[in-house]
C-alpha cells in the first residue's frame, strides 16, 4: 500500500507548479503506480473532497474543532496559534509549522508507524460515521488520533482536507485530464462520467481498471445526486432574448431553496443544491412526491418555497428555519409551511433525460407531475410580453425569471448561456465600516472582510447590519486596509475594531431579520459598489431606512 507521505509530497509539488500541463503529468504518473484499491481515496484526498461519494454522511467538522485538536496536540495557546496562522492565512501551513516547532523528544513519541493513503481515508470515514449525541467530542478524538500519527507535512494536508481548502491550483478539470492520461481514455468521456456520478474518485477507479468500455456504461444512479446546472445572470429581458436568438422560455424564479428529488417506488430522498441530504427536514415534500409524482423511478428538480397561510411566498429567511432541520420538524412544519414547485426532470423509469431538449423534458414533467405545481412559464419572442411576465413575477413575490434555451440539454455542474437569470435591480445603502477581518489566501495580510453598520436614530449608536468582502479591486483593498489600520482601536484574533470613518456603498438583494447582529437585521447577497469618500459617517443610512426597506419587501411577500 502507498504511504500517505507520497501523496502529500505530490501535493507540495503541485502547490509549487504553475504549468497546467506539468500538474496533469505528475498526477497522471502518480495515479498509474497506485493499487486499484487506493484510487478512489487518493483522487478524493488530492482534490480536498475526501467523502465525495457520501453525500448523506458529511464530515460536519467545524473550524473550532480543528483548532481545538491542534491545540491539544501541540499545547499552544490561542495567541500562539493565531500568530502562526496570521503569517500565512493558511490553517494547514500553520499546523505544519506548529508541529515542526514542537520539542524533538515529543515529536518522536507522537510520530509512529507511517500512515498509508487508505488508513488516512478510513479516519475520514470514521469522522463522518460519528453522529448523534457526543459526536463532536468523538470526532475531535478521531482527528487528534490521526494528527498524532502524522508528520508535519502530512498534517498540513489532512487539515486542508477537513476544511475543504487545498489551494493547489488543481481542480476537477485538471484531475479529469490526469485520469484520462493515466488510463488512456478520452478526456471528454471522463468528464461525462464525472457529471453523471459526481465523484472523480469512482470515475478514476473505473477508468484505470476497465477503460472506455465501462466508462461508457456509467449512468445516472438513483440516490446519488447530480451536480445542478446553473444559470448565468443577465441584465434584462432583451439581453436574454438576444442570447437565445430571439425566442426563449421564461420561468418564474422562486425565492426558495433548490432541491433535487430522487424517487424509487416509496423511497424518496431530497438533496440540496450542495448535494446534502435534507430529506428529514421536509416530510411534507416527501409525501407529496409519493402521492402525486406519477412515476416509479424519477429524478426531478425544483424549489422549496416558504409560504404564508394564504399561499403567498415568504422571504428566504423563513425557509431557513426549516431547511436542514432534523429536530422539532413537526413544530416547524406548522410554523413555516413549505411548498414545492418543480421545473425539470433528469431521469424517468431507467431512462436518462440529460440530453433530451429542455422543451421535451418540460412536457414529460408536466405529464407526470400530478398536482405538484410547475414553475410558471412563458415561451415567447416578444420583448413586451417578456417584460410584462417579469413584472408579474416580481409582483407575485418571486425573485425574477430564468430564461431557458428551448433545445438545451441539461449540463450538470455547468453555468452558461443556455440558462439565464434576470432579477430585480438591487437596492443600495451607504454603510460605515466599524470592524474588519484579515482575508484568506493571497489576501491574508489585508483587512478585506468588513463589518458594516448603520446609525440607530434613537440611541445614536452604530449597529452592525452585515458583513461584506466582495466588490473592491486588490488595489482598493490594500489602500482601505492601510486606512483601517491607521484608525485601529483594538484587535482580537483576526478581527480589528476601527474608528467609524470609511463609508461604503453596498448593493444587496434583500434585508432579513437576524439575531446575529445588534441591529436585528442582516443584508442578503451584499456587494461593495464603491468607496464613498464624499460621505462622512453622519451621511450614512440609518436603521430607520433599513427598517423601511425591510417592510417594503412585504408589499409583495407575506409576513
Amino acid at each position: 500500500m502507498t504511504d500517505f507521505s507520497e501523496l502529500t509530497e505530490l501535493c507540495e509539488e503541485l502547490e509549487s507548479l504553475s504549468s497546467r500541463n506539468e500538474k496533469i503529468t505528475i498526477v497522471s504518473q502518480f495515479l498509474k503506480k497506485l493499487d486499484p484499491s487506493e484510487m478512489e481515496a487518493a483522487v478524493r484526498l488530492i482534490l480536498g473532497n475526501p467523502l465525495a461519494s457520501l453525500a448523506t454522511k458529511p464530515l460536519d467538522v467545524s473550524f473550532k474543532t480543528i483548532v481545538e485538536s491542534i491545540q491539544r496536540l501541540t499545547e499552544v495557546s490561542d495567541a500562539k496559534f493565531m500568530e502562526t496562522f496570521n503569517k500565512s492565512g493558511d490553517v494547514g501551513a500553520a499546523v505544519k509549522t506548529l508541529l515542526e516547532e514542537m520539542p524533538r523528544n515529543k515529536q518522536q513519541v507522537i510520530f509512529q508507524k507511517p500512515l498509508t493513503i487508505l488508513e488516512v481515508y478510513k479516519y475520514f470515514e470514521a469522522v463522518a460515521e460519528s453522529v448523534g449525541f457526543g459526536s463532536r467530542i468523538k470526532k475531535r478524538q478521531i482527528i487528534e488520533s490521526l494528527l498524532s500519527r502524522a508528520t508535519p507535512l502530512e498534517a498540513k494536508y489532512i487539515v486542508k482536507n477537513f476544511i475543504f481548502e487545498m489551494r493547489l491550483g488543481f481542480r476537477e478539470g485538471l484531475m479529469e485530464e490526469a485520469i484520462a492520461s493515466a488510463s488512456n481514455v478520452p478526456s471528454n468521456l471522463v468528464r461525462r462520467a464525472d457529471l453523471l456520478v459526481s465523484d472523480l474518485g469512482s470515475v478514476a477507479k473505473v477508468a484505470m481498471e476497465h477503460g472506455v468500455s465501462e466508462l461508457e456504461k456509467l449512468k445516472v444512479t438513483l440516490f446519488h445526486p447530480i451536480r445542478p446546472m446553473l444559470a448565468e445572470p443577465v441584465a434584462s429581458i432583451e439581453e436574454a432574448l438576444s442570447e437565445h436568438e430571439g425566442r426563449t422560455c421564461f420561468e418564474f424564479k422562486p425565492d426558495g431553496a433548490r432541491v433535487q428529488i430522487h424517487k424509487d417506488g416509496d423511497k424518496v430522498k431530497i438533496f440540496s443544491r450542495r448535494l446534502s441530504d435534507v430529506t428529514a427536514s421536509l416530510p411534507e415534500i416527501v409525501e407529496t412526491i409519493k402521492k402525486e409524482l406519477k412515476a416509479d423511478k424519477a429524478i426531478v428538480e425544483g424549489e422549496v418555497i416558504a409560504v404564508s397561510m394564504e399561499g403567498r411566498p415568504r422571504p428566504f429567511q423563513y425557509l431557513m428555519r426549516r431547511f436542514r432541520r432534523i429536530r422539532e420538524v413537526k413544530e416547524k412544519k406548522l410554523e413555516v409551511p413549505v411548498v414545492l414547485e418543480v421545473f425539470d426532470i433528469l431521469y424517468l423509469d431507467d431512462q436518462t433525460l440529460l440530453d433530451t431538449p429542455y422543451v421535451e423534458r418540460r412536457n414529460i414533467l408536466r405529464r407526470i407531475a400530478g398536482k405538484i405545481s410547475l414553475t410558471r412559464e412563458l415561451i415567447t419572442s416578444s420583448l413586451q410580453l417578456g417584460e410584462s411576465f417579469f413584472e408579474e413575477a416580481l409582483s407575485s413575490g418571486y425573485e425574477g425569471l430564468v430564461a431557458k434555451q428551448l433545445d438545451s440539454a441539461y449540463l450538470p455542474g455547468t453555468r452558461g448561456k443556455k440558462w439565464l437569470k434576470i432579477k430585480r435591480a438591487l437596492d443600495t445603502l451607504d454603510l460605515v465600516v466599524v470592524a474588519a477581518e484579515y482575508g484568506y489566501g493571497y489576501r491574508h495580510a489585508w483587512l478585506s472582510d468588513y463589518y458594516l453598520a448603520a446609525k440607530d436614530e434613537e440611541t445614536g449608536k452604530l449597529e452592525i447590519v452585515g458583513k461584506c468582502f466582495t466588490g473592491l479591486t486588490d488595489e482598493e483593498i490594500q489602500d482601505t486596509s492601510k486606512r483601517l489600520m491607521e484608525s485601529k482601536i483594538s484587535a482580537k484574533g483576526r478581527t480589528v475594531i476601527v474608528q467609524p470613518k470609511i463609508v461604503l456603498e453596498i448593493a444587496f438583494s434583500e434585508i432579513q431579520k437576524s439575531p446575529n447582529y445588534s441591529s436585528g437585521f442582516a443584508l442578503r447577497f451584499s456587494r461593495i459598489l464603491r468607496i464613498r469618500d464624499d460621505k462622512s459617517p453622519a451621511d450614512a443610512d440609518s436603521i430607520g431606512r433599513i427598517r423601511e426597506i425591510y417592510l417594503r419587501q412585504f408589499e409583495k411577500k407575506s409576513f
